[in-house]
């Protein structure tokens, strides 16, 4: 399974800003990220970075006004717009966004975003003022109706010492927009998928909390893998600092509690639900208030058992018949397969995701990940040391099959 930037081609428009140096950061990741990027730079552009600085990081010719008039291609603006699976114009200063706004043709950039018959992202960087001045919003706003996607402008320091809104998004969210947006119409478009991650925090008192060690990157996997693929997908987090993917409907939670209110409100609705949360098995009978002071001695804390989420989702399941899929995760440090075929049975899952957490490269807090996948049926099918997003690629690919059957 490719990610949606595989053998995309992107025509990456720069306008004259002071951001167009994080232009060719950009250039340099989506053809990383194995897309064919053709860049054109407006005069301006040429005036802030050189198209060799293209050339270089993309391996391909950047192209300038001077080949609107020149042999590159029979008719450059409409083969590069014709071609192209997206259009990306980062960073775009207010002259350039006036002219998208009233269909002004008078370079090679803007000729072919009128030529272009592709979505169209824009990045804005400019000053505080020509970003909030009426003319300008008016021009977003009537790009906006035009199905234009915009990302940013962010909020900052100015090059003129200024702070406000008007800043270039940062080339890592410019390109979580462009892997979206790529993502529309895949084999899951029309599907919900409702993913849990990361583990839930109970209470002892106002300052501390039973955790575990779950990082949620496996969960934050699945929800971006998800979204690749097309689907409308809801991430129900436990309290974590990783980013959500760009698409995804982010709820944060921080109790076993809480999160079973937000399954139980999505998850009927879904198509699929993703359980790979590691919520808590028990939580205090009684938090205190106030905090717990060593002087008082070392406190007798009771704990109670937490509701279990996949039991307590089964009778609306059956009532309803959503979500038609559930996969559940099962981390253990003892009887791997006997303990994963036991929940898959007990909570009448259609596939599980087990791991050893005694692995050193595998589970908790780790970029790898080595699991086993039982499914209702019996089948037992091992995987080798993976990157968690392969693993989410190995579980959605199952998960795709589940539907069709």
């Amino acid at each position: 399974m490719s990610t949606p930037f595989h053998r995309k081609h992107i025509v990456l428009g720069v306008t004259g800003s002071i951001a167009a140096y994080k232009a060719a950061d950009l250039a340099s990741k989506l053809t990383q990220a194995e897309t064919q990027v053709d860049v054109i730079l407006t005069p301006a552009a040429c005036q802030f970075i050189t198209p060799l600085t293209f050339q270089s990081v993309t391996g391909r010719k950047a192209f300038t006004d001077a080949d609107l008039w020149g042999g590159e291609a029979h008719v450059l603006h409409v083969g590069l717009g014709h071609s192209a699976d997206l259009l990306v114009i980062a960073p775009c200063s207010a002259n350039t966004l006036a002219k998208l706004a009233q269909g002004i043709a008078d370079n090679l950039l803007t000729v072919t975003a009128l030529a272009a018959r592709c979505p169209v992202v824009v990045a804005p960087a400019m000053d505080v003022g020509m970003y909030s001045h009426a003319a300008t919003q008016a021009n977003v706003e009537t790009l906006r109706q035009r199905g234009v996607i915009f990302v940013g402008p962010a909020e900052g320091r100015m090059a003129s010492g200024l702070v406000g809104v008007g800043r270039l998004a940062e080339p890592a969210e410019i390109l979580g927009h462009v892997r979206w947006v790529l993502s529309r119409g895949g084999p899951l478009a029309g599907r919900r998928v409702v993913v849990t991650a990361g583990g839930t925090q109970e209470p002892l008192d106002p300052v501390r909390v039973i955790a575990n060690r779950s990082s949620g990157k496996q969960g934050f996997a699945l929800a971006q893998t998800a979204v690749d693929l097309g689907a409308e997908v809801t991430l129900i987090a436990g309290p974590t600092t990783l980013p959500t993917p760009v698409g995804v409907q982010r709820r944060d939670v921080q109790t076993a509690e809480e999160m079973l209110a937000a399954v139980l409100e999505v998850a009927t609705q879904a198509d699929v639900l993703l359980m790979a949360a590691a919520v808590a098995d028990f939580t205090p009978v009684a938090p205190a208030e106030e905090k717990i002071k060593k002087e008082a001695g070392i406190p007798q804390i009771r704990l109670r058992a937490t509701a279990d989420i996949l039991a307590s989702l089964a009778p609306l399941r059956l009532a309803s018949g959503f979500p038609r899929v559930v996969v559940g995760f099962a981390a253990e440090s003892q009887s791997l397969l006997d303990n994963a075929r036991a929940k898959l049975e007990s909570k009448k899952l259609d596939l599980i995701v087990a791991n050893d957490i005694r692995a050193p490269d595998a589970g908790f807090g780790v970029d790898t990940n080595r699991v086993t996948l039982l499914d209702a049926a019996g089948g037992v099918e091992s995987l080798p040391l993976m990157s968690k997003a392969e693993v989410a690629e190995a579980v959605l690919a199952r998960v795709m099959g589940l539907l069709k059957a």
